[in-house]
């Protein structure tokens, strides 16, 4: 396999084809910190007063809101998921799939919506009467939740090419509303795990018209991989925009991304969601503070670029396909934060949408998202995962409780790469992970 590939391609393992260095994840903005404080640490590039914005935002994500009236962080509720940003982004990482009240508030977040009816003008979904688009299971002194979620696991057993076995688990939720009344019997539900937040603000930076170029909604070239934009409505330019943010690019700038969750996560109105009146809970100062926030926060650097086995577990990598979508190299353009710009980076992501095949479709649609379409998950400090919030898990629901668990739920337009690692040896499947990890 080895022999097969082009020099660049062999060269692109050590140092990345056409760069004079090891590849830096994040261009200039990129830290050599792999400890569990890797994701929360702002860009090194920044100049002292952006430094300072930073810090800033950096205390309106975790500030924690409480109901008002209150001199301090007013506007909870009064039905909500959680009280601040930190609370589902623990270290700026992903959640942990747990619902409910107590030290493990609810982390993991139920959208809900018809198949057919009068749509929201934000992503299309459809509203389900007394639950909105998105169920809100806490509520302030006073008042009542909208509903009781209950979460369970249905396991599944598999095998390897060689025989060695495997169990994956499926969510299996429990609705019950609080009046209770009976659930739509074509109640469509989907379980979103918070992902990471860093590195959105050079996600951000790259042009439309690079993720424009990587479609292929009707796979001309017959590779299989049919990508494509979501597109959603922007608030500000009260237009559709390409979607990018969100599992399944339901959102189109972090500024945007940030309002929707204070006002559907915490209930706190904001100026691109008001109340009917126009007034509002958060003022835009802490608005674009939140955002600044997620925009400047450094990339961690890859580790063991010369280990032989993550070597080949790049090349096994590549040459499973799982290249076509999980795009390593990007380039950024023109961005409001100078220090973003023009940046070469390594998300290995496309942020186009996929088709992931029925058995992690949720048969929601959001945008022009359908029921099985996926945006590619940026992979970059996959290998730190566990290490910012140990037992965390993996993919839009955190059904995966490792790596090669999140493989072997790929299914659709990544069906073949998915058998390809099935159908490796252990040897080369234990390199291909160590290869993520290294990310």
């Amino acid at each position: 396999m080895r022999q097969a590939l082009t020099l660049c391609a062999v060269l692109a393992l050590i140092s990345g084809c056409g760069e004079s260095e090891p590849p830096r994840a994040g261009g200039a903005t990129t830290i050599d910190d792999r400890t569990s404080l890797a994701f929360a640490q702002p860009a090194p590039n920044l100049t002292p007063e952006e430094l300072a914005r930073h810090r800033v935002g950096d205390g309106a994500f975790a500030a924690v809101f409480v109901p008002g009236p209150a001199p301090v962080n007013p506007g909870l509720g009064p039905l909500y998921n959680n009280t601040s940003c930190n609370g589902c982004h623990l270290r700026n990482g992903r959640g942990m799939p747990v619902m409910g009240t107590g030290p493990q508030r609810t982390q993991l977040l139920v959208r809900v919506s018809l198949p057919s009816g009068t749509p929201n003008h934000l992503n299309g979904a459809v509203p389900v009467p007394g639950l909105g688009t998105q169920i809100a299971d806490q509520a302030v002194y006073g008042h009542t939740p909208e509903a009781s979620v209950t979460l369970s696991w249905e396991e599944s057993a598999g095998a390897y090419g060689d025989g060695t076995a495997y169990s994956l688990r499926a969510p299996r939720i429990h609705i019950a509303p609080s009046d209770g009344a009976a659930l739509p019997p074509d109640l469509l539900t989907s379980l979103r795990l918070p992902p990471p937040v860093f590195g959105l603000g050079l996600l951000e930076a790259v042009p439309a018209s690079t993720l424009r170029a990587m479609q292929d909604p009707s796979d001309r070239n017959g590779d299989g991989v049919s990508g494509r934009l979501n597109e959603v409505w922007d608030v500000q330019a009260q237009a559709l925009a390409p979607g990018r943010f969100g599992l399944k690019a339901n959102s189109p700038t972090l500024l945007q991304q940030s309002a929707e969750a204070y006002v559907n996560d915490m209930g706190i109105t904001n100026p691109l969601f008001p109340e009917s009146d126009g007034t509002h809970d958060l003022s835009r100062e802490t608005l674009e503070a939140a955002a600044f926030y997620a925009q400047s926060l450094a990339v961690p650097a890859r580790t063991a670029l010369e280990d032989a086995d993550v070597q080949l577990g790049e090349e096994l990598f590549l040459s499973a396909g799982c290249g076509q979508c999980h795009k390593e190299t990007l380039e950024t353009g023109d961005h409001p934060l100078p220090e973003l710009a023009h940046e070469r980076i390594h998300p290995y992501t496309d942020l186009l949408l996929h088709d992931m095949g029925p058995e992690l479709a949720d048969g929601r649609p959001d945008g022009v998202a359908d029921g099985q379409e996926w945006r590619t998950a940026p992979l970059w400090g996959l290998g730190l995962t566990q290490t910012v919030l140990p037992y965390a898990s993996y993919l839009h629901d955190g059904r995966a409780r490792s790596l090669e668990e999140a493989i072997l739920w790929h299914g659709g337009e990544a069906e073949h790469s998915r058998e390809r690692f099935r159908t490796m040896s252990a040897s080369e499947r234990a390199a291909l992970v160590k290869f993520l990890g290294s990310l």
